[in-house]
């Protein structure tokens, strides 16, 4: 094992740089052969997808837009509801346009069908998800998941957009790490 910091310890590499790399432009030529000759628009949920939606975006050759949302929890009330809230709204208008909702990881799919939703009530002409990682062990909730880097297992991640109290984001390779026990 080695130490990314004095609280996380990496247990070992799961997917390399090069196979994410591998994996998002066999994504963005999928993207680019389903959506030629349409309006699409590339919705990133931050801040995990900033990675993905980097590096998917220049994988995909067409005209396209790119904009991105935040959701946040509602203190005392997420944890035991599922509810959510958007802190940073769209500045595109989706109305007429096909969406391609870029995640980091789904895991229940709640949040992420929330978003669909949310989506698909501006009058997009389409939503469809696209994920680096899936676990189908863990939804609750059938989301369209029109294209996925990889499945995972409940293994506790970090790197390439996911992170730990806001700690390895910035690794180019995705690796588990020992499930923490978080202290506050």
């Amino acid at each position: 094992m080695t130490d990314l910091t004095d609280s996380i310890r990496v247990k070992r590499t799961l997917f390399s740089a090069d196979v994410i790399q591998a994996r998002i432009r066999e994504i963005g030529q999928q993207i680019h052969d389903d959506y030629r000759g349409q309006d699409l628009v590339l919705v990133g949920v931050l801040k995990g997808s900033l990675y993905t939606i980097a590096d998917l975006s220049r994988a995909i050759d067409l005209p396209l837009r790119l904009d991105f949302m935040t959701i946040g929890t509602i203190p005392n009330t997420t944890h035991q509801t599922g509810v959510v809230r958007i802190t940073k709204d769209l500045d595109v208008d989706v109305t007429g346009k096909h969406v391609l909702l870029i995640e980091d990881i789904v895991r229940t799919g709640l949040t992420t069908a929330y978003l669909v939703q949310n989506l698909l009530a501006r009058q997009a002409a389409s939503v469809k998800v696209c994920s680096l990682l899936v676990n189908p062990d863990q939804q609750l909730i059938n989301v369209p998941i029109a294209y996925f880097g990889f499945e995972i297992s409940q293994a506790w991640l970090i790197g390439y957009g996911m992170d730990v109290n806001e700690q390895g984001r910035n690794l180019p390779y995705i690796a588990e790490i020992e499930k923490l026990t978080l202290r506050n």
